[in-house]
């Protein structure tokens, strides 16, 4: 009787996890791109994804600035540890602040939560549309605060990537009151090795910003360059074959496990008793995810010439989803509905030997 535990994957010395994914390159939908934009300062970068369904009058305002120029020699001119940073409101050049010359406010637009990672529109108190050119990146929770004063902060952006990392160096950095020598505005200023001995504050103790729009481009797409073998290596005794059928815009996926000892009960993806077990899918390709029925083949043992059984009709065990960000990892969901078991496992590569083919079938070089 096949019999599936809860799933979780364990070491690699015993078990390969394979997957073929099937994924078309022709009569694929059309997919949407999102606006991205850079944010260049001395710690790293920080890039943000902009929210256009969320607020687009506020995005707008935001590339209007970039656009023109207005964010040019701008710095990061307040920090509050485990609150925000927040930038668009000054420039620095040859050792003088001024503000950026502002357009119209523009109307306040809030709908999305100022939780950690968000980047939203600064603005006067008590007044919700008057935010112009100061935005700012949230660097905890802050909605229970953000979301419940002054009409809601209007979030427009998210950091996406490994941003945050650079967010809180850029928060742990020392700050100063500066506004005896620079303004009211800079009492939590922060600065990169400044010394407090009556020396003048120059551009290189500023976190001094460059914001860009960054071209656009299509998320990823799957396609042939994923035919493999993958596994996740914190499992034991599991693997998956992807193979991609471009003309068919197919995708089918096998998975299987070989044990030779019973898996533990707490394991979080250990399919059946020892011994081999199969597991298929199959679905169409829609961008970078396919979501595919499960067919559970019972009997078939590596190690016992056994029957096989296959589940009829197709999908009446449930669905798996398989996404790919890039050509080297990708994540398998699964809802076995017909033994009330849900998951996911992370997947990679068992060589990276197709990782370049998959990357030229992308750029088409």
């Amino acid at each position: 009787m096949f019999r599936v535990r809860p799933f979780s994957i364990t070491g690699t010395s015993r078990f390969l996890l394979v997957s073929f994914v099937i994924t078309a390159l022709l009569g694929l939908p059309g997919i949407a791109m999102a606006k991205t934009v850079l944010i260049e300062t001395p710690l790293g970068d920080i890039e943000i994804e902009l929210l256009e369904n969320d607020a687009p009058k506020t995005v707008a305002n935001f590339l209007n600035y970039i656009e023109n120029n207005r964010y040019d020699k701008t710095f990061i001119h307040r920090n509050v540890p485990g609150f925000i940073v927040q930038g668009g409101g000054f420039t620095f050049v040859d050792g003088e602040v001024s503000g950026v010359e502002t357009f119209p406010p523009v109307e306040n637009e809030f709908k999305v939560s100022n939780t950690r990672g968000t980047v939203a529109m600064a603005k006067l108190g008590d007044q919700p549309d008057s935010a112009t050119s100061q935005w700012f990146i949230n660097l905890a929770d802050n909605s229970s605060n953000l979301d419940n004063q002054n009409g809601g902060f209007t979030v427009f952006a998210r950091v996406i990537g490994d941003g945050m990392d650079v967010v809180d160096a850029i928060s742990e950095l020392p700050t100063w009151n500066a506004s005896s020598v620079l303004g009211a505005a800079f009492t939590d200023l922060p600065l990169i090795d400044f010394v407090d001995d009556g020396s003048s504050i120059v551009e290189e103790n500023m976190v001094m910003t460059t914001v860009s729009e960054k071209p656009e481009t299509a998320p990823f797409v799957m396609n042939a360059g994923l035919n493999d073998a993958w596994y996740d290596p914190n499992t034991d005794g599991q693997g998956f074959f992807i193979t991609v059928f471009p003309d068919l815009n197919f995708i089918s996926l096998a998975w299987f496990t070989y044990d030779t000892e019973l898996p533990a009960d707490d394991a979080s993806a250990n399919l059946g008793d020892p011994g081999h077990r199969w597991m298929t899918a199959g679905g169409t390709i829609d961008g970078n995810q396919a979501v595919m029925d499960i067919t559970i083949t019972r009997g078939g043992l590596f190690d016992t010439a056994t029957e096989t059984q296959r589940t009829d009709p197709l999908g009446s065990d449930g669905t798996i989803t398989l996404t790919f960000e890039d050509c080297s990892a990708g994540l398998v969901e699964y809802d076995i509905a017909s033994i009330n078991q849900q998951g996911s496992v992370p997947i990679q590569r068992v060589a990276a030997d197709n990782i370049a083919l998959c990357e030229a079938l992308i750029t088409g070089e």
